[in-house]
């Protein structure tokens, strides 16, 4: 495991385009959630001891803020083939133990993540209305050992912003680590320098 930060991708960056299954074969697209007043992309996994830190929390917040017109969406880019508690059928039955109501989706070339500048698990991004990066960051300040609650206080907080029209300053955005996207031998990004 490597801690990994995010790569705090500019904010008003249009949100990249997708096109990828859940673990029954559904294809969702950017599309699919064009009437929300919000979207959530969220890069996940099963194995991260960052995710499943927060992932009951998560689970509670996501239903949330879907309930206030907000689309969310989870995707997992690691590479199955050497981290195989990540594959779909496991990404199925951990959607359904924890109760996940947005799409969990596999991005099988990692190509969504790297257009997402995806660095990390968990690695948040929350779009306006506009489909604009408006915030890019932590789930809130807990992590494995650091004996702080989980809230998901931060990332609440910019939702709320989101949706009442607010900007969220850069300065004011933290940002989200963990554990590196196990990216595929030789499928690296070049956007770690």
């Amino acid at each position: 495991m490597v801690l990994t930060p995010s790569t705090m991708l500019p904010l008003g960056t249009p949100a990249p385009n997708f096109s990828l299954s859940d673990p029954s074969g559904r294809i969702y697209s950017l599309q699919d959630f064009v009437d929300a007043k919000a979207l959530l992309v969220m890069f996940i996994c099963n194995h991260c001891p960052y995710v499943k830190h927060i992932q009951e929390k998560l689970a509670e917040k996501a239903k949330e803020y879907q309930a206030r017109g907000v689309a969310v969406v989870g995707i997992n880019a690691n590479d199955v083939a050497n981290y195989p508690d990540d594959r779909p059928e496991k990404m199925a039955a951990e959607a359904d133990r924890l109760g996940y109501t947005f799409p969990y989706l596999y991005d099988e070339t990692q190509e969504a993540a790297k257009a997402y500048r995806a660095a990390c698990t968990p690695d948040f991004f929350l779009f306006d209305d506009q489909r604009r990066l408006a915030y890019r960051g932590q789930f809130d300040q807990s992590r494995p050992g650091n004996h702080e609650p989980v809230t998901g206080e931060e990332l609440t907080a910019a939702v709320d912003d989101v949706l009442a029209g607010r900007e969220i300053p850069a300065e004011d955005q933290a940002p989200s680590v963990g554990c590196n996207i196990k990216w595929k031998r030789g499928n690296e990004p070049d956007y770690f320098g």
